[in-house]
């Protein structure tokens, strides 16, 4: 039976084909639905903490992610070798790659996630924007498609005006995309843009967009069961640097009622038009000068920053991708979805925030984590924990939830002066300097916030 045929054939036991603090965060919603984990790592997570929480570990190779959690028909074999009925990918790793959700429809595995036709529709940017325009839901002007070359992005550049942005049509976080402020700058953009989604995503297709400046970005969660589309409300992710969130909070400090409406309607209309089915967001970009938004793009997995939502609503979202997985309808309506106070989420790296955030792997000698009303931790670390320097730099998502965004910055000072990462260093005194900014303070942010607060800091 192929996962996409939507009977009710309810899990016994689900690989988890992913890694530090969300193979954990998956564990949890398993075991409280009643199922067996089987949890696969590389040799440099031999002794991780998802490996000691799953009820069946594996190894599939070693530590370089190509040779491990990327390699698809090892994590294929581990299920099948333990039975599991269902993969859970995580964000990352495997998570959108539609060659993989579509090996495991052949194998009658289920893949936690929506169809593979469904990832690979909305996973090509450029397929995503017309997808995007069909369903009536604005998007940022540009090329209709990918461009074939250097002269014809030229060309389409010229005519938007600049400054203008090249992307990777099979992009994310951030690769394979350049901004391009001079006509004649425009063809080594183009061929570094190119190079670099080739290596990253096996694809060189580029696309255009006009450049927007002083812009924020807001994300809507959704949840769908193929007929149900729910919004969860939006997160305001605009605290970013190249492209990479730092922290996340949620309802966004921006949006009036009206255009809050304008924008989840919109998310919600063009998953309806895309078939959609399981947990996604569907990322927009807004002009707050204008209040215009613009499709962006839609992540068909769930996203590091979900706890902000599930802080607001409730609603757990890991096990409803699960229950949607196994052909259960949504419990829940539109009008069961009440969003209650404000949460702001600080991802924990181990980076040095001093030296232009590089990478700090290392043994954690000791750890103490914040607690207290409305304070929740989701990590994979502990004492002795060694940070190895192959994968993500992520420790923890540390979550503050409060009545108010006051309350919830004034909780989550309070949790990152209780925090104490010891042996490695971290982002926790860049997210307590950034909660001090009067501009922060006030929601006055941008994507590009982060490189202006740094330079004033110097």
């Amino acid at each position: 039976m192929r996962h996409d045929d939507h009977a009710v054939r309810p899990f016994r036991r689900v690989l988890i084909a992913n890694r530090g603090e969300i193979a954990v965060r998956i564990h949890r919603a398993c075991h409280e639905l009643g199922l067996e984990t089987v949890q696969v790592y590389s040799e440099a997570d031999r002794d991780s903490l998802p490996v000691r929480l799953a009820d069946h570990a594996v190894c599939i190779g070693p530590a370089r992610s190509a040779q491990s959690y990327l390699n698809g028909q090892f994590i294929l074999s581990a299920a099948s070798m333990f039975k599991a009925e269902a993969i859970h990918p995580g964000y990352g790793f495997l998570s959108e790659n539609a060659g993989f959700a579509r090996a495991c429809e052949q194998e009658g595995i289920a893949f936690i996630g929506p169809s593979a036709d469904v990832i690979a529709m909305m996973g090509d940017k450029a397929r995503a924007r017309a997808v995007a325009e069909e369903a009536d839901v604005p998007t940022t002007p540009g090329s209709r498609g990918t461009v074939g070359d250097p002269i014809q992005a030229r060309a389409i550049a010229d005519s938007l005006g600049y400054p203008v942005i090249l992307k990777a049509a099979a992009g994310g976080g951030g690769r394979g995309m350049r901004e391009v402020h001079r006509s004649e700058d425009l063809a080594l953009q183009y061929e570094n843009a190119a190079r670099e989604a080739k290596a990253a995503f096996g694809d060189d297709a580029i696309y255009v967009e006009k450049f927007l400046t002083r812009i924020r970005h807001i994300e809507i969660q959704i949840l769908s069961d193929g007929e149900n589309v729910l919004h969860l409300g939006e997160r305001d992710c605009s605290v970013q640097r190249r492209n990479q969130k730092l922290l996340e909070e949620g309802p966004s400090p921006v949006l009036d009622p009206g255009l809050r409406e304008r924008i989840v309607e919109a998310a919600v209309r063009l998953c309806r038009h895309a078939g959609y089915r399981s947990a996604g967001t569907i990322e927009c970009i807004l002009d707050p000068q204008t209040g215009e938004f613009y499709f962006m793009e839609m992540n068909t997995r769930i996203q590091v920053e979900h706890p902000v939502t599930e802080m607001i609503t409730g609603v757990d979202i890991v096990k409803e991708q699960i229950r949607i997985a196994q052909g259960d309808k949504l419990g829940i309506g539109q009008a069961d979805v009440r969003l209650a106070g404000h949460a702001i989420e600080c991802r924990i790296n181990a980076e040095d925030a001093d030296a232009g955030f590089a990478p700090a792997p290392g043994v954690i000698s000791d750890v103490h984590w914040p607690g207290g009303p409305g304070i929740r931790v989701d990590s994979h670390v502990y004492p002795g924990y060694r940070v190895p320097p192959y994968y993500d730099s992520l420790l923890a998502k540390l979550v503050a939830w409060g009545k108010d965004r006051t309350e919830a910055m004034a909780r989550m000072a309070r949790a990152l002066a209780e925090l104490r990462v010891d042996g490695v260093k971290t982002t926790a005194p860049f997210h307590q300097r950034l909660l001090r900014s009067e501009d922060f303070r006030r929601g006055d942010v941008h994507t590009r916030f982060v490189e202006q607060f740094l330079r004033e800091a110097r």
